[in-house]
Order: structure tokens, then sequence, then C-alpha cells
């Protein structure tokens, strides 16, 4: 049996102005605190072996709110992507018992949303149309002017997916992934075997947990919502 853990990131400014966000890298709302206690509790009451975060910062934030609710150890932010923070920003752990890593990577990002990015929600809803602007956001093959479609997000989420996050639990490690909407709901499609169809009923809260017991076969044997 292992455990994997889904998180959606706590809400960010642009969220609580309902703006799209996608890759536009903003930080969070200053007044996003109160279930970081609870999301830590929750989480690391179980043994934790791999945690992997988005490359957004308002998903790298919500870790390190998280991790300043568990005593004396922090995140040090591990870059999977090629480039110098991959080569130069190298961890070698020395018998450190406090430095967590977080193995990072924009292959976790959220959907990029193209021309919506930085526009009011419902503006854009005034301007597209209310139905256009939901098969945007929570369909799987439509995807917003000059943007992703979840089917793009899969594109890329699939594969990290297969290469880290599997290879990982078919070892039994238990596995904490912190990300963004629509990166989460590939992932869930990927875990869950949901169709094309279905997958437009998913929605995570923000600060949103998901939490999969495992067999052997990877295949899910219990889900708990936070």
């Amino acid at each position: 049996m292992t455990k994997l853990f889904l998180l959606r990131h706590l809400k960010s400014i642009w969220n609580t102005e309902n703006r799209f966000t996608g890759w536009t890298d903003v930080p969070l709302d200053k007044n996003e605190t109160g279930k970081v206690g609870e999301l830590a509790e929750k989480i690391f009451q179980h043994k934790i072996d791999k945690i992997y975060s988005s490359a957004l910062f308002r998903n790298t934030d919500t870790i390190a709110r998280i991790f300043s609710h568990i005593g004396s150890k922090y995140p040090v932010f591990v870059h999977l992507d090629p480039g110098k923070m991959k080569n130069w920003g190298n961890y070698i752990t020395l018998n450190d018992d406090k430095a967590v890593p977080v193995f990072v990577s924009e292959k976790l990002n959220e959907r990029y949303y193209g021309e919506l990015q930085g526009i009011d929600k419902q503006l854009a809803m005034q301007k597209y149309g209310e139905e256009k602007v939901h098969l945007w956001r929570r369909s799987y093959s439509v995807a917003p002017p000059l943007g992703e479609s979840l089917k793009d997000v899969c594109r890329r989420t699939g594969p990290f997916y297969e290469r880290y996050i599997k290879e990982d639990l078919k070892k039994g490690k238990n596995v904490l992934v912190i990300a963004s909407h629509n990166s989460l709901r590939s992932i869930i499609k990927n875990v869950e075997k949901i169709s094309d169809a279905d997958i437009i009923n998913v929605e995570i809260p923000f600060a949103g947990l998901l939490e999969y017991d495992l067999n052997e076969s990877l295949k899910v044997t219990d889900k708990r919502i936070f």
C-alpha cells in the first residue's frame, strides 16, 4: 500500500480578484493562512517520501507556508528542468535532517490560458459567452485563444507522472504533489482513469487536498478529500 497526496495551492491574489492566472507568476493572497496548519497536520501525520511541485511561486510558497507548521524542517527546492537552476542549484544531502528536498518542474504548471491571462473571468464571459468560457476552463480538448486545452496539459504532465511520480509509487513511496488546478485535474484523470467526457465535472477547491491509497498495481483502493 502506498499513498499519493495531491494538493492545490492556496488562493493567489489573482484568484481573489477573479482573474485568469495561468502561467502568470503572481503571489498568494496575504490573507491565505487559515488552512495551512490543518493541511500540515493532515499531510505530515504520514511519512512523506517524495515531494513534487509546480515551478509557479503560488505553489512553492504554499509549500513554504506548510513547512512553517512542522517544526524545524524547511524545504529546499531542487529544479528538474534543464538549465542553470538544475545544474548550479544542485543539492547534496550531508546528513542534514532539517532540509527536505522538493522537486520542481514547470511540467506541473497550470494550464496556459493564452489571451485570457490577466482578464477578469466575468468580463471574459460577457465577451465570449458563459458556455464557451466554461468549456475553455473545464473540458478536455477545447483550448482558450492561443492557450492550452486540458489535453495539452496532459501531454506534459503525463510523461512527468510516468517518469517520476509513478516510479516512486511503484517503489512503495508516499508522494505529495503541489500544483495548480488543471495540472492536478490532468493527474487525477490519469490516476482515476476518468474519461475525456467526465473530466469536465472534476473540480478542486483552493487548498483542496486529495489522499489516495494505492495497491501494488497502483489501482485506487481508497480516496479521501479534505
